[in-house]
């Protein structure tokens, strides 16, 4: 017998559990949320196994790993897993665990991976320009009022509305 998907969430109450678990993040790790710093330790990690020189001389990568400091003992790289793990769990208890694509009907699939590829590139180059990723940038910037995470928030939305009507063309009959 196939599970039916539990309705979603109500946004408020999702909002409101967002909020606590930001407010958790700053009392317990004296950081916010965020997913690029973990990721780029993690890529540290990994450059350390290679070539420890480049690591110890290129200056942010040595801020999270020069020497013996291991670049993944930090409270983002648990955030990170965490996150991806508990996601995983509430998809498989909500019967919304499955593999597919989401794409529009003028578009493969193919298409579709090599676009969410580039977006993906796009986004990781703008999170180090940024030096944060959107969520980092808008959850724990604008939390604290940051002016520069509001205009990085404003600009991706303004960008977002500026491609729609692009991007729509392919999403519909």
């Amino acid at each position: 017998m196939k599970k039916r998907p539990n309705p979603v969430t109500n946004p408020y109450l999702a909002g409101t559990i967002l909020g606590v678990v930001l407010y958790a993040a700053f009392v317990l790790t004296h950081s916010g949320l965020g997913a690029s710093g973990a990721i780029s330790r993690i890529q540290v990690a990994f450059a350390k196994l290679v070539w420890q020189s480049h690591v110890d001389k290129v200056g942010t990568f040595a801020a999270m790993g020069a020497g013996d400091h291991n670049p993944l003992d930090h409270a983002s790289v648990l955030l990170l897993f965490g996150t991806f793990i508990g996601g995983m769990i509430s998809a498989w208890y909500n019967g919304r665990m499955k593999v597919e694509i989401f794409k529009g009907p003028k578009i493969t699939n193919i298409q579709r991976l090599i676009f969410a590829l580039i977006g993906g590139a796009i986004m990781g180059y703008g999170a180090r320009f940024a030096r944060g990723c959107t969520s980092g940038q808008a959850l724990s910037g604008g939390s604290l009022l940051s002016v520069g995470s509001w205009a990085f928030m404003m600009s991706v939305f303004a960008g977002g509305y500026a491609f729609a009507y692009f991007g729509r063309k392919l999403w519909s009959n």
